[in-house]
């Protein structure tokens, strides 16, 4: 699997080499700053791109724009953000692209290699990952908004995990409960959200990430 490396600091660059390449990802090129990032994106079109959002030469959100451009010309190309805090407006505008392949975590999470590598494996494959805090974030502003205000409680945390990209299987081990039972929620949640049930389980979770992200 074909990777694309975007972040500026040297050493968390080239311990996510490190980390991709110990799990068998071939890293094609690994850059520090926007205009690289776009040109490497255009050029070797990888599998999946990991992305620190913030970039030179703006420090802003030069990581995201690149990421969105190439995605323009590049429909569904595989990214995954990584973020040092909860950054809504970023969020929100990766989230609003539907094609697919998307996902946002916090720097953190780096540190759990086996959830970080099961993240970008995720994004590669057309899925999305979410950093929890993100999810909540984003349930969070929208707390007070229709239809969300419909939903009880234990159907909030099913489409909390839902949104992180979580199978029905696993939302049920986490939550403790039957596959039924998880089946039962997300039909209610979607029934709730005006969103139609589809047996693709990437499109149902962008669905309601597209949702949640206006």
């Amino acid at each position: 699997m074909r990777v694309v490396i975007a972040e500026d600091l040297a050493l968390l660059r080239d311990g996510l080499i490190r980390l991709l390449q110990a799990f068998e990802f071939e890293v094609v090129e690994a850059v520090d700053n926007g205009p690289s990032l776009v040109r490497a994106l255009a050029s070797h079109r990888p599998d999946v791109a990991v992305v620190d959002v913030r970039l030179p030469p703006t420090f802003t959100d030069e990581g995201l724009k690149a990421a969105l451009e190439a995605r323009k010309e590049n429909p569904g190309l595989p990214v995954l953000v990584l973020s040092q805090h909860v950054e809504q407006l970023y969020a929100r505008e990766l989230l609003s692209d539907s094609s697919g392949g998307i996902g946002y975590l916090l720097k953190d999470r780096v540190s759990d290699v086996g959830q970080f590598v099961e993240a970008v494996r995720r994004v590669a494959g057309g899925g999305t990952a979410l950093d929890p805090d993100v999810v909540a974030q984003l349930l969070t502003r929208h707390s007070r908004e229709e239809p969300l205000q419909a939903l009880t409680a234990r159907e909030r945390e099913v489409l909390g995990l839902m949104a992180e990209g979580r199978s029905n299987a696993a939302i049920a081990a986490a939550l403790f409960v039957t596959e039924k039972a998880i089946s039962k929620h997300t039909n209610n949640i979607f029934g709730k959200l005006g969103l139609p049930p589809s047996e693709d389980d990437n499109r149902r979770v962008l669905a309601v990430l597209a949702y949640l992200g206006g």
